[in-house]
């Protein structure tokens, strides 16, 4: 039974293809259109997924990843609700909401022989199915948590073999995911794309507002079931997605898209952040507690903030297992509604004991001939050596403190670089984080960087326990290995991030964060051979056991999908190396005219 999953016409639009209950692909369409969150039904990463099947091969089902008939109900209501105070958002809501109704029928069944074989998932079901089918547990708990789907913000349920069963549910417009996002706005940070960078801007404050917060923003009870106070917020009638209000509770006021942070704002973030984990982590404890499970799928938009994540996985002591989607947010869903249906159809499931997710390894790949003419297309100098040789001088150029692109095999699925489409460095070195952030990625210097790290080596750095394969678990380095840094000069001279920055938090300062965290991904031989003998190599050559992994990409595009894309990259930031696939390419041995491209390209702002 071949089935294609699609999500879109809100943001991050995705599709999938699964093959009686197997994951065969799955992409953005940002990889392909090149535009970051791009909404638009996702056409080109469909046809990509279909081009993975056989030739003869026609599509059983496609899948829509959310219900548009209930979600046009919800923006209704909305609109007659906040009416007449909110006429431009009537008007802009509900004629998006119509024209999605009746534009994605007519998309899906393009790529059907009938109608009959269109179908429709519910939000948050195409979520959860997301990361309960791919997971390795035979049962879990399970907890959904984002913006909004259809009515839903918030679910808890169980999965037991080939069923999911959502039995508690908070609805809009209350809500983790908008409340988060009207603070990534208050924070001079945009909405639906800034909301990692507020949970890095987080270590810089102090959780000062928390009980404030909880006092007079959100009313949030044991269970972990919460109600907005909908004084402080306007996502639901304004441009804007708090009120005017915030900014009296908070004692300061908002600051424009990528304006001047100040310390009052590093505290929000703190404070927000702290209220998240701690709500999360009362709705992971009562999804366990009222499915009985040990086990912990988590998926959503909130599935993403993996410091959140790392705190349900440290707190929770009857927590056997915790698996997230790569993908949480709604690019997952297309994942998700293709095996939601496959399993309603289909209500035998084998038990496994590994996730099948393929490393989340999902997306297109290109043959050593289109990359070799990508090479030569561009006149660019490259090597074509034995792959040990690949290794040997690739790991050497990491050692001398290069910075190197990886380009290999199919591009991931989910925001995060895993190894396939990833920019590396050494983690020793101090202004590998300034370098990489502003040479390189063109963001803002304080945003802390990943580390790839041997899962055999995790314990002997990090207070983690578990595998962290996806990069999606955020913990601190052992005590013993943290150094000190000067938070009270930093709080009294205007919140110089700067400051704290050149102060290293451990030997390996540039994945190590200014609260001694590090967002971790645990690096095995079965998920990533390749990007595992890397590090062994490195590991070989330094002692160091781990690399810096940030993603093949500038600040405002999305992940490097082609050797043309990875190419340009190259050629317009400060990358010393690129290997892609058995081919390394030396800046340094570029004609000058190649090399005086960098930093000639403006990108927007993310």
């Amino acid at each position: 039974m071949l089935i294609a999953g699609v999500s879109g016409l809100y943001h991050d639009a995705a599709a999938a293809l699964v093959r009686d209950g197997r994951i065969i692909a799955a992409a953005q369409e940002e990889l392909f259109s090149r535009k970051k969150h791009d909404a638009r039904f996702p056409k080109q990463a469909l046809q990509y997924c279909l081009s993975q099947a056989g030739e003869d091969e026609a599509l059983d089902a496609i899948v829509f990843y959310e219900d548009p008939v209930l979600n046009l109900d919800r923006v209704m209501q909305n609109a007659f609700h906040i009416a007449p105070e909110g006429g431009d958002v009537w008007n802009a809501t509900l004629t998006s909401a119509l024209g999605k109704k009746a534009a994605i029928g007519s998309e899906l069944r393009s790529f059907v022989s009938s109608d009959d074989k269109v179908f429709f998932c519910k939000h948050h079901l195409s979520h959860a199915a997301s990361a309960f089918f791919p997971s390795p547990f035979n049962e879990a708990a399970l907890v959904v948590a984002d913006g909004v789907g259809e009515w839903a913000t918030t679910s808890l349920g169980h999965g037991n073999g080939a069923e999911i069963r959502l039995d508690r549910e908070i609805s809009y417009p209350h809500s983790l995911g908008l409340m988060y996002s009207a603070f990534t706005e208050f924070c001079g940070l945009k909405v639906n794309s800034g909301e990692y960078k507020l949970m890095g801007l987080a270590p810089y404050g102090r959780p000062v507002l928390a009980q404030k917060f909880l006092d007079e923003l959100i009313d949030v009870k044991t269970d972990g079931s919460f109600q907005l106070n909908l004084d402080y917020f306007a996502f639901n009638k304004l441009k804007n997605s708090f009120a005017p209000q915030l900014a009296n509770l908070v004692s300061c006021q908002p600051i424009p898209l990528g304006g001047q942070l100040k310390l009052r704002h590093m505290d929000i973030a703190a404070s927000i952040q702290a209220v998240i984990e701690d709500i999360m982590l009362r709705l992971a404890r009562t999804a366990l507690e009222t499915s009985g499970s040990r086990n912990l799928c988590l998926s959503g938009g909130l599935a993403l903030n993996c410091v959140s994540n790392g705190h349900i996985r440290r707190k929770l002591e009857n927590l056997d297992g915790l698996w997230i989607q790569p993908a949480a947010g709604d690019a997952g869903g297309a994942l998700g509604a293709a095996l939601a249906h496959y399993y309603s159809e289909n209500p035998e499931r084998q038990a496994q004991s590994n996730d099948s997710q393929s490393g989340s390894f999902l997306g297109p790949r290109y043959s050593k001939a289109q990359i070799q003419h990508a090479l030569e297309d561009q006149n660019l100098v490259y090597r074509s050596l034995p792959e040990d040789e690949q290794h040997k001088d690739v790991v050497s150029a990491l050692a001398k403190g290069q910075i190197v692109a990886r380009f290999t095999s199919r591009t991931e699925f989910g925001p995060r670089a895993l190894g396939n489409r990833s920019i590396l460095a050494d983690p020793r070195v101090q202004d590998a984080q300034k370098h990489v952030n502003l040479r390189i990625k063109f963001r803002e210097s304080w945003r802390p960087f990943a580390v790839a790290i041997l899962a055999e080596s995790l314990q002997d750095v990090f207070e983690l326990e578990d595998e962290s394969p996806y990069m999606l678990v955020v913990s601190h380095v052992k005590e013993e290995l943290r150094r000190p840094l000067d938070w009270d000069t930093f709080r009294n001279t205007d919140a110089d991030m700067q400051a704290l920055l050149k102060q290293p938090a451990s030997f390996v300062p540039g994945v190590t964060h200014v609260d001694h965290s590090a967002r971790i991904q645990t690096v095995d031989k079965s998920r990533n051979p390749a990007f595992h003998r890397i590090l062994s190599e490195f590991e070989a050559q330094t002692g160091c056991p781990m690399l810096i992994n940030t993603s093949f990409n500038v600040r405002g595009e999305p992940l490097v999908n082609s050797p043309e894309n990875a190419i340009a990259c190259f050629l317009n930031t400060g990358l010393d190396v690129l290997w892609i696939e058995d081919f390394v390419v030396l800046k340094e041995e570029q004609p000058q005219d190649l090399q005086n491209l960098v930093g000639k390209t403006e990108f927007e702002l993310d």
